[in-house]
């Protein structure tokens, strides 16, 4: 289940529905699909795919996909630290960027037109849209590792353009997972200094 950080408030939302609804209002689609029962996540790609052939084929009707993949990164994937780096600078793309979570955690953080910039830690069974041209960076959780169905309106795939203002650098890329801090004053807040996600 996701989670929803706003640093600039210290704010935390947890709860399904409100993840829903938050992210809807910011133009961001977001569900969770079934896990269990369905098939292993460790299982070879294509039988993935035809695992979730009814969502990725909604998605595409929906949305205009036209290809769907399965990535699957790991702490000794080679070439990681420069995959990573293309991902965690602020940028946009010029096709929705949609990912379905098998295994593994990551962070996108949005930075929307107004409002403060927020994170959504995303885990398995989380399914995520952020429409083009959004601004937005991506960063793993400590373990690095993430498998997950990747959906394409362009048969190339995504060519992320960058921004200049260096505002990534301002977010630790932090997963919080189900820690909740209360302060000494007895409010509640993200631990963490300056940090995302």
């Amino acid at each position: 289940m996701a989670i929803v950080t706003v640093p600039m408030e210290a704010r935390r939302i947890d709860d399904p529905k409100e993840i829903k609804t938050f992210l809807a209002d910011k133009g961001i689609h977001y569900e969770q699909w079934p896990l269990e029962d369905r098939v292993s996540p460790d299982a070879p790609a294509e039988t993935i795919l035809q695992a979730y052939a009814a969502e990725i084929d909604e998605l595409k009707r929906r949305g205009g996909f036209v290809t769907a993949d399965v990535i699957d990164v790991r702490p000794e994937t080679q070439g990681l630290d420069a995959m990573l780096q293309k991902f965690s600078k602020e940028h946009t793309h010029t096709e929705d960027e949609v990912r379905f979570i098998l295994q593994g955690r990551g962070v996108f953080h949005i930075h929307p037109q107004s409002g403060p910039v927020f994170g959504i830690e995303v885990w398995a069974g989380d399914m995520i849209s952020v429409p083009m041209g959004t601004k937005h960076w991506f960063d793993l959780c400590t373990d690095r590792r993430i498998r997950a169905i990747r959906l394409f309106q362009d048969m190339t795939g995504w060519t992320p353009h960058y921004m200049d203002s260096g505002v990534h650098g301002q977010y630790q890329p932090l997963c919080f997972g189900p820690v909740w801090m209360p302060t000494v004053s007895g409010s509640s807040e993200l631990s963490g200094p300056g940090s995302g996600s």
